[in-house]
C-alpha cells in the first residue's frame, strides 16, 4: 500500500535543539529527507537536483554543520559572491528550506525569492574562452593568457590573485580565504607548469606571480582592463572580459561535468541491477 504524504510527513525526525542552540544538519537526515521524497512519486530528475543543491549546502555549513538564525542569508550572500545567479541561488534555498520544513525547523528557513536581473550580465561561452587563448599567443602577451588561464581553471576570485604564490603553485595547491572560510584550490597541472615558467623567466622566485614593474601585487581594475583590452582584439564582448564571467565559466563547466558524472553512475547503477535480475531475479 502506498504511503501518502500525511504518513510520510509523520516520520519526521523531531525537533532536537532549542532556537537558541541551532540544529545540526547530517548527511544522514538528508538522505533520509531524499528518500521519503522520493516516494511522494517524484521525478528522477527533480531528486537528483535537490541532492545536488543539499550536497552543496552540507559541504558550505560550518565546521560543526550547525543551522543558526542566519545562516541561511549568509549562505545566500556567499552564492552570490560566488557568481551563482539569482535564479540558481533560488533553487539552492529552497532546497535548504525543504530540508529544513521536514526536520521540523522552520525557523531557520529564508523566506522570499531573489529577483532574476533584467539586464543579466552576458557570459562567456568555452569557444569564446579558447578564442581569448588564442589570441593571446597569437600577439605574445604571456601575462594576460595567464591570467585569464588561472580564473578560468581555478574559479578564483580576483582579489585572491595575490595568493597565487610561486610556493603555492610549486605545492599545487592555492589556499585562500573564500567568504571567511579557509578553501584550497588545487592547480591544474598544465597551468602549473606554466605559471612557474613564466615566474622562472620573469624571475620571480617567491611571492605572487603577478605583479606590477614595481613588484605589488596586480589590482584587479588592471586585470579587467587587460582582459578587457585582449576582448577588444579578439572580437568578444568586453563585457565578457571580467575575472568574473571567467569564474562563472569555471562554475559552468564544472556543473555540466558533474551532471555527467552523476548520470553516468546512475546508468552503470541501472545496467548492474539489470544483469543481477537477470541472473537471480524472482520471476523467471
Amino acid at each position: 500500500m502506498p504511503q501518502t504524504r500525511q504518513h510520510i510527513y509523520a516520520e519526521r525526525p523531531r525537533s532536537r535543539y532549542r532556537p537558541a542552540e541551532g540544529v545540526v544538519v547530517t548527511q544522514e537526515e538528508i538522505q533520509q529527507f531524499l528518500a521519503n521524497y522520493e516516494s511522494l512519486n517524484r521525478s528522477k530528475d527533480t531528486v537528483q537536483f535537490y541532492r545536488r543543491k543539499l550536497k552543496r549546502f552540507y559541504q558550505d555549513l560550518p565546521e560543526d554543520k550547525t543551522i543558526r538564525r542566519g545562516t541561511l542569508k549568509r549562505w545566500q550572500e556567499s552564492l552570490l559572491e560566488s557568481g551563482y545567479t539569482p535564479g540558481s541561488v533560488n533553487a539552492f534555498l529552497s532546497a535548504a528550506n525543504s530540508y529544513l520544513d521536514y526536520i521540523g525547523h522552520r525557523e531557520y528557513q529564508l523566506a522570499g525569492q531573489l529577483k532574476e536581473e533584467k539586464n543579466p550580465q552576458p557570459e562567456l561561452v568555452r569557444a569564446e574562452y579558447l578564442h581569448l587563448l588564442q589570441t593571446a599567443k597569437a600577439l605574445g602577451k604571456e601575462k594576460v593568457y595567464l591570467l585569464i588561464k588561472v580564473f578560468a581553471s581555478t574559479g578564483l576570485f580576483a582579489q585572491e590573485l595575490p595568493e597565487v604564490t610561486v610556493e603555492a603553485v610549486q605545492a599545487g595547491k592555492i589556499v585562500c580565504d573564500q567568504n571567511k572560510q579557509k578553501q584550497t584550490v588545487t592547480v591544474p597541472a598544465c597551468l602549473k607548469k606554466e605559471l612557474l615558467r613564466f615566474a622562472q623567466k620573469n624571475g620571480i622566485w617567491s611571492g605572487p606571480i603577478f605583479q606590477t614593474r614595481d613588484g605589488r601585487p596586480m589590482h584587479r581594475t588592471y586585470v579587467t582592463a587587460a582582459i578587457r583590452n585582449l576582448c577588444e582584439e579578439a572580437k568578444i564582448s568586453g563585457e565578457k572580459g571580467n575575472p568574473k564571467c571567467l569564474r562563472k565559466l569555471y562554475l559552468s563547466t564544472r556543473s555540466g561535468i558533474e551532471n555527467n558524472i552523476a548520470l553516468l553512475v546512475e546508468q552503470a547503477m541501472e545496467r548492474m541491477m539489470e544483469q543481477e535480475q537477470f541472473s537471480i531475479g524472482w520471476d523467471e
